[in-house]
């Protein structure tokens, strides 16, 4: 696996579309400029960059979202004196395809490693995730000691620590409820190219995506507006974006090489606040008794 991009020369980056403002109509996918960067040999990364100067403060997002579910968060945070950073993980959005076929959390980690630290110059920030972005995260900041000074959870795996959450008291396996919410998780990680090949038109693709704004569980009725879902699937209509996505259930499911393993079974000595929604199906019910140990 090739180690992190060196620093990187301004002359490395470019930057796509203008600055404009949210539309009173919906997201308006041109608020803001999309910068690339390659983070690896024959890797770009998309991404926003805004309030340069401020505190950095990574944004990453799970499946099926890309950078634009931070669309409304952007610019507060920005003139909160934060320099927002919110890329595009490898195989979603505008960033490309992995040319090493690796989609999991280390190979994403070491990314996003590149993309702060060498590219963009930042010895340390601050990093907040939810769902699989909650878990690239946390292996950042363990794999790339102090990097990482604060990181905000929110609906997102903890660490897996059998030992731990046994003495607690905790369940291994989920419980049926949430193994029923996430029954895509399955498919997406042993099916993956048989659930493609049955969305075999945009429309599918983006009908699929839309399920998991819309029912599913995953957000209580009318959380989106339908123009919210129009933008937030768009950019999974591509046949290859869509199954590259897939990759992160499947490295998860052990259907697909992993780059190396994951810092994942470890306690975690980041400073962290996670959040969670009570009524989260797919989340584990015990989550803040797992938050605690």
């Amino acid at each position: 696996m090739a180690a992190p991009a060196g620093r990187r020369s301004p002359s490395r980056r470019r930057r796509d579309g203008n600055r404009g403002t949210m539309s009173e109509e919906g997201p308006d996918p041109e608020s803001f400029a999309i910068e690339r960067a390659e983070v690896r040999p024959g890797l770009e990364l998309a991404y926003v960059r805004e309030g340069v100067g401020g505190y950095p403060l990574l944004l990453v997002h799970g499946w099926p979202e890309t950078m634009r579910i931070w669309w409304r968060n952007v610019r507060p945070l920005a003139e909160a004196g934060f320099e927002v950073v919110v890329p595009d993980l490898r195989g979603f959005g505008q960033s490309g395809l992995a040319p090493d076929g690796h989609y999991d959390m280390a190979a994403s980690a070491r990314d996003l490693y590149a993309l702060v630290h060498d590219v963009l110059g930042h010895e340390r920030c601050a990093a907040c995730g939810g769902d699989y972005g909650g878990v690239v995260i946390q292996d950042l900041g363990l794999r790339f000691e102090g990097f990482v000074v604060r990181q905000v959870l929110f609906n997102t795996v903890l660490p897996i620590l059998p030992e731990e959450y046994a003495a607690a008291g905790i369940e291994a396996q989920p419980p049926r409820r949430s193994r029923m919410a996430s029954d895509y998780f399955m498919r997406q990680g042993r099916d993956a190219d048989g659930l493609a090949a049955e969305l075999d038109t945009a429309q599918k693709r983006r009908r699929y995506v839309a399920g998991m704004y819309g029912h599913r569980f995953w957000a209580a009725p009318g959380a989106f507006s339908e123009e919210d879902v129009d933008f937030m699937t768009e950019p999974f209509a591509d046949a290859e974006k869509l199954r590259a996505s897939f990759g992160l259930y499947e490295s998860a499911l052990g259907s697909r090489e992993l780059s190396e393993a994951p810092r994942f079974f470890e306690r975690n000595p980041v400073p962290t606040l996670a959040l969670y929604g009570p009524e989260d199906h797919v989340i584990y019910p015990d989550f803040a008794e797992r938050c605690e140990v």
